[in-house]
């Protein structure tokens, strides 16, 4: 197995055996459907729904309260994991050429996976292409390049975004942004003196096969709980208002109809 494969497999365990614990995984799914209730479904139902990069599912069942939800990640091994999980109505492809008519889906949905592609540009514009007049993307990603990392290389991270970034890569798309917000704001100011001493080790003493990430550490489950508490209870604000600065960024970005 190489380098790559291990680290690839790490990321892949890790995902899989912490979504339903983790503290990060707790607060950013409650804040991603927080913002999905109010600002984009707005409880309606029979949406037609794409999640690329899907991963292992996690978002899955909890997409599927809104309609017909479709699964798609380009890995093979993750679209096995969703179909031992229960996941039927998954499949693999590219975001490059999603499989898809034009105009036939009303959300799409990349929590965590445009930082993965090469290409976002690309990606943006086949959900643009694929989404109705009237239909939303969602996307979460990690913020700030200055904070690439170790973390970053082994999670096959191409990039991090600033919010003004990934807002023109939106409207660059055809997208009009409707939410544009940093979140995991109110732990940042004791994550990023951490982050900042992780990046000096890894730069003058992390061994060459290193293949930690920010999820290797775990918390003992006080504190975890505390942190997930403290991470989802910015669900409150964000239908208002949105953060300067945070550990990871969202954007929600609508088709509108031609005018």
């Amino acid at each position: 197995m190489t380098r790559d494969e291990r680290m690839e497999e790490t990321v892949y365990r890790q995902f899989y055996e912490l979504e339903e614990s983790h503290f990060w995984f707790i607060g950013r799914r409650k804040i991603f459907f927080h913002l999905l209730d109010r600002l984009v479904v707005k409880g309606r139902t029979g949406l037609t729904i794409l999640e690329i990069g899907c991963g292992a599912g996690g978002f899955l069942n909890r997409l599927s309260e809104y309609g017909n939800v479709i699964g798609m990640d380009i890995a093979h091994d993750w679209i096995k994991v969703c179909r031992s999980r229960g996941a039927r109505n998954v499949i693999t492809a590219s975001g490059y050429a999603l499989p898809f008519r034009n105009g036939s889906t009303d959300l799409v949905a990349l929590f965590d996976t445009l930082e993965h592609i090469p290409d976002d540009r690309k990606v943006l514009e086949e959900s643009f292409r694929v989404l109705r007049p009237g239909g939303h993307i969602f996307i979460s990603v990690p913020a700030h390049q200055w904070l690439y990392s170790l973390n970053d290389k082994v999670s096959h991270h191409q990039r991090r975004y600033s919010r003004p970034e990934l807002d023109e890569k939106l409207r660059d798309a055809g997208f009009h942004v409707v939410k544009s917000t940093y979140i995991n704001a109110f732990l940042f100011p004791m994550i990023l003196p951490v982050l900042l001493v992780k990046k000096f080790k890894e730069r003058f003493f992390s061994p060459p096969d290193d293949q930690t990430t920010n999820l290797t550490h775990r918390f003992i489950p006080p504190v975890n709980a505390a942190f997930a508490l403290i991470f989802s209870s910015e669900r409150f604000l964000l239908d208002k208002i949105s953060f300067p600065v945070g550990h990871s960024l969202v954007g929600i970005g609508r088709k509108d109809a031609p005018s």
